[in-house]
């Protein structure tokens, strides 16, 4: 069951919790109250890359629930190679929860995740909100050579933060990841395990896997009433925001917001800004 946790902490302090399900357990931190809203995580990330300037806002106003695939972080087991199967991680962390129906997000490969899950669980799927993704399937546009060079680096220091999350040839984009990265920085204790250099070639096979789209969820999404909210920066170097153009008048249930200035995290850069699309959006379309 959900331990409650009290409104007035920061994501940078809220504890972690387990949740043991299918003989493994997975980590998860939970912060606000109101409506549910499970966030999936990007290539490498745990638990302490969310900013919380962007989750705690975020908490204003939702049930906030961040997590760790199967073999990720403090996660056990071992992350699947299929999409279908890590979007079984968040259908067996809301079951665990007894969560029936839910805002679901994703995040770069977390939007992989999120759209998997939308179209095999859609009567679970409220809205479904994806930053920094691309859709299933062919794409006319391909990620930049520096952004996979950078994200193969061991360790990601500051330069390689602005590379692979913002935009480095704005200033204004370089002083908000330097924020961004002070506020993960608060969090002291508690802390997530880094993803080993071992665990990232199951993520590319789950990419790769996501993208043949034997599943056929991009024609699916396309055909489902959940609202789908993209948000992208104008500069994405994985996953360029062109490649939703091509459905926009595919998709009824699509909008797209795109963020100036900005990279393949632009909830960071402008975590305000980005949670007021969300609310939003949430309100528009019936919460």
């Amino acid at each position: 069951m959900i331990k409650k946790i009290m409104d007035n902490i920061s994501a940078a302090f809220v504890p972690t919790q387990f949740l043991t399900i299918g003989g493994r357990n997975l980590a998860y931190r939970i912060i606000g109250n109101g409506q549910p809203m499970i966030w999936c995580n990007r290539f490498r990330g745990t638990l302490d890359d969310w900013d919380p300037g962007f989750i705690d806002q975020l908490a204003h106003s939702f049930q906030v629930i961040i997590f760790d695939y199967s073999g990720v972080g403090l996660s056990s087991g071992e992350l699947p190679t299929k999409i279908a199967s890590v979007a079984d991680d968040l259908k067996d962390l809301a079951d665990g929860l007894k969560i029936q129906q839910f805002i679901i997000g994703g995040w770069s490969y977390g939007g992989t995740v999120a759209q998997t899950f939308t179209v095999r669980f859609p009567e679970r799927v409220s809205h479904a909100i994806l930053i920094g993704t691309s859709p299933a399937g062919k794409n006319k546009n391909y990620p930049e050579h520096l952004f996979m060079e950078t994200s193969s680096h061991i360790v990601n220091d500051y330069e390689d933060q602005v590379i692979l999350f913002f935009e480095p040839k704005s200033e204004n984009s370089r002083k908000a990841a330097t924020s961004s990265l002070e506020r993960i920085a608060q969090r002291k204790s508690d802390h997530d395990v880094p993803v080993p250099e071992q665990v990232w070639g199951r993520y590319f096979e789950g990419v790769a896997d996501f993208a043949a789209d034997h599943a056929d969820t991009r024609h699916k999404l396309a055909k489902l009433s959940v609202p789908v909210l993209v948000i992208s920066g104008d500069h994405d170097l994985v996953c360029p925001v062109e490649n939703w153009y091509a459905l926009t008048r595919i998709m009824p249930n699509l909008y797209i917001n795109v963020l100036p200035d900005s990279g393949h995290g632009p909830q960071h850069q402008y975590p305000t800004l980005s949670v007021r699309y969300i609310n939003d959006f949430i309100r528009f379309n019936g919460q």
